[in-house]
């Protein structure tokens, strides 16, 4: 599964990585990752040209969460892309893999490692609020994928 660019900033400097699949839930067909740096200015590009695409992920989520609910098939695995804050103010795109939805929050399991924002590691619990979603991601046992309109997006970028 191609994994989404972490945005990571650090004071001037921001870094995108692209995180590697949690190991049991990617298909051996799956795209390859790769990782780009940007320096300040392009890294303000690079969050500003998401936005349309992240729009579009939450425009199209209530029907993605509703399949989630309702049962995925066999093996299909939900995602959901949100940013992880650490005190220092940095942040991260991380994947959250679902394991509960309910009363306008989001529960489950951190599936990056975590490169940059302090407090937290793969395999992490992690609760937010579902108006904190930038992306989503439905994972099929085949390798193929659903949404991660933000993720297709940034693999497009070329600094």
């Amino acid at each position: 599964m191609k994994r989404p660019i972490s945005i990571i900033i650090n004071n001037i400097i921001l870094i995108i990585l692209l995180q590697s699949a949690h190991g049991q839930d990617t298909a051996p067909n799956a795209a390859q990752d790769k990782s780009i740096s940007a320096d300040s200015s392009q890294a303000l590009r690079v969050e500003a040209s998401i936005l349309p695409y992240i729009e579009s992920a939450r425009k199209t989520y209530p029907e993605a969460k509703a399949r989630y609910l309702e049962g995925l098939p066999e093996g299909s695995v939900f995602y959901i892309t949100t940013r992880l804050y650490d005190l220092h103010g940095r942040f991260e795109l991380v994947f959250i893999r679902v394991r509960n939805i309910a009363e306008g929050q989001i529960t489950g399991m951190i599936s990056n490692r975590i490169s940059t924002v302090k407090g937290y590691q793969e395999g992490d619990i992690y609760t937010f609020p579902e108006k904190d979603l930038v992306d989503w991601t439905i994972l099929n046992p085949d390798g193929g994928e659903e949404g991660n309109a933000v993720g297709k997006f940034l693999d497009t970028i070329k600094l």
